[in-house]
């Protein structure tokens, strides 16, 4: 295939929207509108995209990267805002997608089917269409009858037999570079609303004797444009479905599959359940046999094969093969979790390296530590990583054994096979083989409560 240039549209205030937020930089399923768009175009075969910003431009241009941006400072239509990217495509030769910003549910497989049509049927113009039951609003496809496009007729400027016509419109077009460039010479804002509109080049470039196409997409929801919070939710929903279908396709188990929330980079393997109000967000790997839920949150992190999150939140770390973590566990950017681990209930994790076979069961804070393999943290655990003005590590040996209630005062080494007490408070080096106490003897004094009047009747 030729070079193939994509053109987004994303100058629109948004105003339905009511946000300080770029309407293209909503979300769904945790990825930017716009994002999803950009996926799609290079999905298609574009390897270049221009994306075409009004309102909250440099908003857009600090989320958006590897794109090449374009100005359009006064919104005056749908053809103007592709003139404002003519610089960059004037000496091109192949074709141009022109798409918008808040239609994320076009998939890349329509597109990449659209353009192979278009390059077939040697069109100068291919129009992406759509037919639904409802038409009102959209511009009607007016077709010949070889089924080429005649016409495209806005639905305030159609009969009432063209209002009867059931395909739309979709506003995505594939333009011979070309073609397009001459019909925009000639588009003028002649109109009620003094603005240029790009369906306006269909009729130029069949007037210059040029050749005009549709492509009927199956599913119409691809073509669904986002203006407001409603329609927002409408297509999270759309979009979740074809995420969780796929992967159910792949050998995933969802249980309740409509209260998990999976963002579309998020890879799981076979034969793993996912459990009800699950989120899995950024590039997280899940590995097979997993079980994660209820009610975790994972993101940007690796899970090995055959492990358990149970009501647990874990952020940009790794857990290997066969670990459990939960219930109530959190686990904090940096951590690294060996396999056949075990962190339970109600452990915080920062940034630490915990070898295979250790057991940090519960009530456990572990921050900017190193711990080894086959070590047992007992019920209370407090690694005291901050003096005040800056974080030390702590490192704790293979199968060391550290008591309840024990404070690893950073920075401090507990060699291989020691043991500490419950209720020290260790401040120095802990030798190989050895126990440390560090804690005052009990002492007793007799019928204190009484003395001070404490007692209670």
């Amino acid at each position: 295939m030729r070079d193939l240039v994509t053109v987004i549209l994303a100058a629109g205030a948004g105003t339905r929207m009511k946000s300080h937020t770029a309407k293209v930089l909503h979300k769904i399923c945790g990825q930017p509108m716009l994002a999803y768009v950009m996926d799609a175009a290079r999905k298609a075969g574009s390897g270049e995209i221009i994306a075409v910003l009004g309102h909250q431009a440099e908003q857009v241009k600090e989320a958006v990267k590897d794109v090449a941006f374009v100005l359009q400072e006064q919104q005056l239509g749908t053809g103007h805002a592709v003139m404002q990217a003519r610089p960059l495509l004037e000496g091109k030769s192949g074709t141009v997608l022109v798409l918008y910003g808040d239609t994320p549910l076009i998939t890349g497989d329509t597109l990449k089917q659209a353009y192979e049509v278009h390059l077939e049927s040697k069109n100068q113009v291919t129009v992406i269409t759509a037919r639904v039951q409802d038409p009102t609003g959209y511009g009607r496809i007016v077709r010949d009858g070889d089924g080429r496009i005649r016409a495209i007729v806005e639905h305030k400027d159609a009969t009432e037999e063209q209002r009867a016509i059931q395909e739309i419109n979709s506003g995505m077009y594939f333009f011979e570079i070309p073609a397009l460039l001459k019909a925009l010479d000639r588009l003028n804002n002649a109109n009620s609303q003094g603005e240029y509109y790009l369906t306006d080049t269909i009729e130029i470039i069949l007037s210059n004797n040029g050749s005009a196409g549709a492509y009927l997409i199956g599913d119409s929801t691809e073509i669904l444009g986002i203006n407001d919070r409603i329609q927002l939710a409408e297509a999270e929903r759309i979009m979740h479905d074809r995420i969780v279908q796929t992967h159910m396709k792949n050998g995933v188990t969802f249980i309740l599959p409509e209260t998990s929330v999976i963002a579309p980079q998020v890879e799981i393997g076979r034969d793993t359940v996912i459990y009800p109000g699950t989120i899995l967000e950024g590039s997280t790997r899940i590995g097979e046999q997993c079980v994660i839920g209820p009610y975790s949150r994972i993101v940007d992190s690796t899970i090995g094969n055959d492990v358990h999150v149970m009501n647990s939140v874990i952020l940009e770390s790794e857990i290997r093969a066969k670990t459990k973590v939960g219930p109530f566990a959190y686990l904090r950017p940096g951590s690294k979790i060996g396999c056949n681990v075990k962190i339970g209930d109600f452990v915080e994790v920062k940034k630490s390296e915990i070898g295979d076979n250790t057991k940090v069961s519960h009530l456990t804070y572990i921050g900017d530590a190193q711990i080894g393999r086959n070590v047992n943290l007992g019920c209370g655990v407090v690694v005291v990583n901050y003096d005040g003005v800056k974080k030390h590590k702590t490192v704790v040996g293979d199968y060391a054994f550290v008591g309840c209630n024990v404070n690893l005062v950073s920075p401090v080494e507990v060699k291989e096979h020691a043991y500490i007490a419950a209720g020290s408070t260790i401040t120095e080096e802990v030798p190989a083989y050895s126990l440390a106490i560090a804690r005052s003897r009990q002492t007793i004094i007799s019928d204190w409560v009484k003395r001070k009047g404490l007692d209670k009747k």
